[in-house]
């Protein structure tokens, strides 16, 4: 049954529920959080065993996709995208993208701050993370660089992120393309430039980042939206590395 009707149909989207255009969002049942539940110390060991049961659910088709988002300064505006985790230590999470000419490497260049969200809707779990970003070295990069098929490490080489695409019409009178040849001009090229070569190196534009973490939370649903949420936040960290966390339980 709808919930609502719009008598001037002014709103085009309320209240969807899955596949229904109107609806009472679905009940969280699965599952519950309690402090016993967590690690005591650590969220990166947390995140760990969080990570891995999603892994082994079969219910979670690529747990390691998140959301990084980062915000330029001075104007604050907020930038989103959906990312791979591709490393877990215990510094922090890592990332792999272009650093050169995409939004995101604006806004670092700006605002070191930058958070990740992973959102495991089999499994009824959010984490959110935030903290600061900063850049792997070369080497390590190469090592995750090396792992990329071939195809992937002569995109990256080719693709000047988020820089517009021309169009450009036919010799024969066509109409134009809407940019897509400028991008497999660039492909060609790179191409041609590793032809024969194996050992690609990374460019100079595109690596690892690490995002190391200040807070993490672990969010499981509950039923009437009361969901059990915890944060780990750091409050110090010792001339070895070591931090010491506090964990809290937050108001849903």
């Amino acid at each position: 049954m709808a919930l609502h009707s719009a008598k001037d149909n002014s709103k085009l989207i309320f209240a969807p529920a899955g596949k229904e255009a109107h609806g009472q969002a679905e009940q969280f049942t699965r599952s519950v959080l309690t402090r016993r539940d967590l690690d005591p110390e650590s969220p990166i060991t947390q995140f760990h065993s969080w990570f891995g049961a999603a892994q082994r659910s079969g219910l979670v088709a690529h747990p390691e996709t998140c959301c990084l988002s980062t915000a330029s300064l001075p104007s604050g505006r907020v930038s989103s995208r959906v990312v791979y985790l591709k490393e877990l230590d215990a510094a922090g999470f890592v990332i792999y993208s272009n650093f050169g000419t995409s939004r995101k490497a604006g806004d670092l260049a700006t605002n070191p701050w930058a958070s990740l969200t992973f959102w495991w809707e089999a499994l009824e779990r959010q984490v959110r993370i935030e903290g600061r970003a900063s850049r792997l070295p070369r080497e390590e990069s190469q090592k995750y660089f090396d792992t990329r098929v071939r195809g992937s490490r002569i995109g990256a080489w080719a693709s000047r992120q988020s820089q517009v695409l021309r169009p450009s019409g036919d010799a024969d009178g066509q109409a134009p393309d809407d940019g897509r040849k400028e991008l497999e001009g660039w492909v060609s090229e790179a191409e041609k430039r590793f032809e024969g070569e194996q050992q690609i190196p990374v460019p100079e534009f595109w690596g690892g980042l690490r995002i190391i973490p200040e807070s993490v939370e672990f969010w499981q649903g509950r039923a009437n939206r009361l969901h059990d949420r915890f944060l780990y936040t750091r409050e110090e960290t010792g001339e070895d590395g070591t931090a010491a966390w506090t964990l809290n339980r937050l108001s849903p």
